[in-house]
């Protein structure tokens, strides 16, 4: 499996109180007041995991939240569900990711993206589940995961989802 390598002075570090969040603007307010407001909660509550990306000291450049859920054998496409149970199916949901204006178009918006898929993986091989899920708060963030082979859900045009099987298949590239 691919490890995300980060420029010096870097680390990805699961959120925690100590860390400045009050400064943190992507430009996107519902995902800036996430980060703010609930994501702390969320994780406390065991109902996601934040990890953040620190320019150290103590300056958050980006995030991610990951969450367990489900979705309906329906609202996914007959080629990943075509030898599944017509049941709720376990899915992983990309719930937030968001990059502070200041480190926008520097590459960590990708690398950012690549360490939360990897942890999805990783989580893969003891947790089963059939995609990674998320929704887009705008179209260039549709534009962005698309680049990063994240395909439509028919019928929502902003939900977008990654197979298991191509997660795999990038992960042993």
């Amino acid at each position: 499996m691919r490890s995300v390598s980060w420029p010096e002075g870097y680390a990805i570090e699961q959120l925690e109180k100590h860390h400045q969040r009050k400064c943190f603007k992507s430009g996107v307010d519902a995902v800036d007041q996430w980060l703010k407001k609930s994501a702390r909660q969320a994780q406390e509550k065991r109902l996601s995991v934040t990890r953040v990306l620190i320019e150290e000291p103590d300056t958050i450049a980006g995030y991610y939240t990951l969450a367990m859920g489900q979705v309906s054998f329906d609202e996914l496409p007959l080629e990943i569900v075509r030898k599944l149970p017509g049941t709720l199916l376990p899915i992983i949901t990309l719930a937030w990711l968001g990059i502070d204006q200041r480190y926008q178009g520097s590459g960590l918006g990708g690398r950012i993206l690549a360490q939360a898929l990897a942890d999805c993986h990783r989580t893969g091989q003891v947790m089963p589940f059939v995609a990674v899920l998320l929704d887009c708060a705008t179209k260039e963030a549709k534009r962005f995961y698309q680049h990063y082979d994240f395909e439509g859900l028919p019928g929502h045009p902003m939900k977008l989802m990654l197979p298991w099987k191509l997660l795999d298949a990038m992960m042993k590239r």
